[in-house]
C-alpha cells in the first residue's frame, strides 16, 4: 500500500468515525492543542485601542534612500482609491497638477510594465498608497539601526 493510499484510508476511517458518533464529542479536541498550550480567552477580550497618530501636514520629509517614494504631506484616509476611481489624480495627474498647485506625479507612473508611454497612469501605479504613506509622528515598531544613505543627507 502506498503512502497516499494509506493516508486516504486513514482520512476516510476518521471521517466515518466522527460522523457515526463512534468517538465521544470533543475527543479529538482534547488531544489537539495550540503551540501556546491551553489558553483561556475571556468573553470580554477585545482588540487593543487604535493609536491615532498626528499627521505632519505641510512641508515634505527628506528621503532616506534613492528611489524612496515621497511621503504624503496630508490626510488621505477618506480618499477613494479603487478600481475605477483614484482621488489622488484629482490634484496630482499631469493634466491638473499645475492648476491645483500640487506636485505632479513622476513620469515613471505613465509607463506600463512593457515600457510603453501612456497618457494615463499605468495600472501598476494606480493604487498610490501601496507605496506612498502619510507623514506621521509614528515611532518605529521595533528598534533598529537604520541610517540614511550618505549621499542623501
Amino acid at each position: 500500500m502506498t503512502f497516499i493510499a494509506a493516508a486516504a484510508g486513514l482520512a476516510l476511517v476518521s471521517a466515518i468515525a466522527l460522523t457515526s458518533g463512534a468517538l465521544p464529542a470533543g475527543a479529538l479536541a482534547d488531544e489537539v492543542q495550540s503551540l501556546r498550550g491551553a489558553v483561556e480567552v475571556p468573553a470580554t477580550d477585545q482588540a487593543p485601542a487604535i493609536t491615532v497618530f498626528k499627521y505632519q501636514e505641510g512641508g515634505a520629509y527628506s528621503r532616506n534612500f534613492r528611489q524612496q517614494p515621497p511621503l504624503i504631506p496630508h490626510r488621505v484616509e477618506k480618499y477613494q482609491i479603487d478600481r475605477n476611481v483614484n482621488q489622488c489624480m484629482t490634484c496630482h495627474d499631469w493634466s491638473t497638477a499645475k492648476r491645483m498647485m500640487a506636485p505632479q506625479i513622476s513620469e515613471t507612473h505613465y509607463v506600463d510594465r512593457e515600457g510603453n508611454r501612456l497618457d494615463t497612469v499605468a495600472g501598476t501605479r494606480w493604487f498610490c498608497t501601496q507605496c506612498h504613506v502619510p507623514q506621521t509622528d509614528a515611532k518605529p515598531l521595533v528598534d533598529n539601526a537604520f541610517a540614511p544613505a550618505p549621499t542623501i543627507r
